[in-house]
């Protein structure tokens, strides 16, 4: 079996999250084995190589909002994209009532390679 880095796991979960919906960092961090890093989500998808072509755009805060500076390039290019795949976005902020992606868990757990 090939181990898998835990930057690799993060890309793998973030590549599931389906269109139209959204998840928080902190879920993300969780599903791929690394609960408490949030913060490493945020760095592994500033490291993704751009041939991944991976919906970083789904990934929002714990709050539901976008995490860039407000009115910056990568916040109005997130909204813009979220919006595109029909998610209403509010100021920067998302219903995750609405828009979370909640996975069936034991289904998620048989597509993991880690």
């Amino acid at each position: 079996m090939t181990s898998v880095t835990p930057m690799e796991r993060i890309w793998f979960i973030v590549n599931l999250i389906p269109h139209g919906s959204v998840l928080p960092y902190g879920i993300v961090a969780d599903l791929a084995g690394l609960p408490g890093r949030a913060r490493y989500v945020s760095r592994a998808l500033k490291l993704a190589p751009d041939s991944l072509s991976l919906p970083w755009h789904r990934v929002i805060n714990s709050q539901g909002k976008i995490s860039f500076a407000k009115d910056s390039e990568p916040y109005r290019q997130q909204q813009e994209l979220l919006r595109l795949e029909g998610i209403t976005v509010n100021t920067g902020k998302i219903s995750l009532s609405q828009y979370q992606w909640k996975p069936d868990l034991a289904t998620l757990v048989m597509t993991l390679p880690f």
